[in-house]
């Protein structure tokens, strides 16, 4: 079974959707709507979430990346973002995708190959399971790029991960393989790249044959002792438009795009 969107593959096979990013020659970034792409990654993203979350039919949710090369690295840094609809905090309307994977009743596995960083990193740790392929790399950007994910990019990690380690993955901005990702809690299981597939479909038939209420439940409970993050994230988001205009903001970007290290010393908010 397949829907149309442009960014976006959606497959319901038996009690199981998946959902794939599918830019692979964009590292499976997000775009946003303009005028010539209507829909929004993002948007096409929260809507095949949202269509398989709340389907009685199905059982449980798998969030992947096309190709071999990266899961998601967030936010295209060529998209101008020209004409965007204007949705969400800072015009991207992140924080609706994540509160779709957290408010749909359903468990979602992302299913990890290549690069999760960035915005990419923030979906495996929203996501209430992850498998990783051994060649899986994980980390943050932000700091570097002039850019923070508040609240749960930043705070539930340290809940995922401890806080140190979180505090060291947005303070540094380094890349962590798939196994050092496994110790540090950030996934659950990693597995040779030819097993990946395998690997998750049996996750998700043991899933599937549970009670469906009581998954429900079950992940509600887990959500409710975060739920205040919610607030949180709307808050730093909000912060975080202000701050995007700002020079130090305008300076981390172009040394991003420029492929040099940023200087912060003389740009004056």
């Amino acid at each position: 079974m397949s829907h149309d969107f442009e960014d976006v593959l959606y497959r319901e096979e038996g009690r199981v959707a998946t959902i794939t990013i599918n830019r692979p020659d964009r590292m499976n970034s997000f775009r946003s709507s303009n005028a010539t792409f209507a829909g929004g990654t993002y948007e096409e993203l929260t809507e095949a979430i949202q269509r398989a979350g709340w389907n009685r039919d199905i059982g449980v949710i798998v969030l992947t990346g096309a190709g071999s090369r990266a899961f998601s690295v967030g936010g295209d840094t060529g998209d101008t973002r020209s004409k965007s609809t204007g949705r969400g905090i800072t015009g991207v309307p992140g924080e609706e995708l994540h509160a779709a994977i957290r408010s749909v009743p359903k468990p979602v596995i992302a299913k990890v190959r290549g690069y999760a960083i960035g915005g990419g990193n923030v979906l495996v740790t929203l996501c209430d399971l992850a498998i990783a392929s051994e060649n899986a790399i994980f980390g943050q950007v932000g700091p570097k790029m002039g850019s923070v994910d508040p609240g749960f990019g930043t705070a539930l990690l340290s809940r995922v991960v401890g806080e140190k380690k979180a505090r060291e993955m947005w303070f540094l901005c380094r890349r962590y393989p798939a196994a050092e990702a496994l110790a540090m809690g950030l996934i659950n299981r990693v597995v040779p790249d030819d097993q990946l597939d395998a690997e998750v479909d049996t996750w998700c038939e043991e899933i599937a044959n549970m009670s469906p209420t009581a998954i429900g439940i079950a992940k509600a409970s887990f959500n409710a002792d975060s739920e205040h993050l919610r607030g949180v994230s709307a808050l730093g988001f909000h912060a975080t438009a202000l701050y995007r205009y700002s020079a130090e903001a305008k300076e981390a970007g172009a040394a991003f795009r420029e492929k040099r290290k940023p200087d912060f010393t003389h740009a004056k908010n």
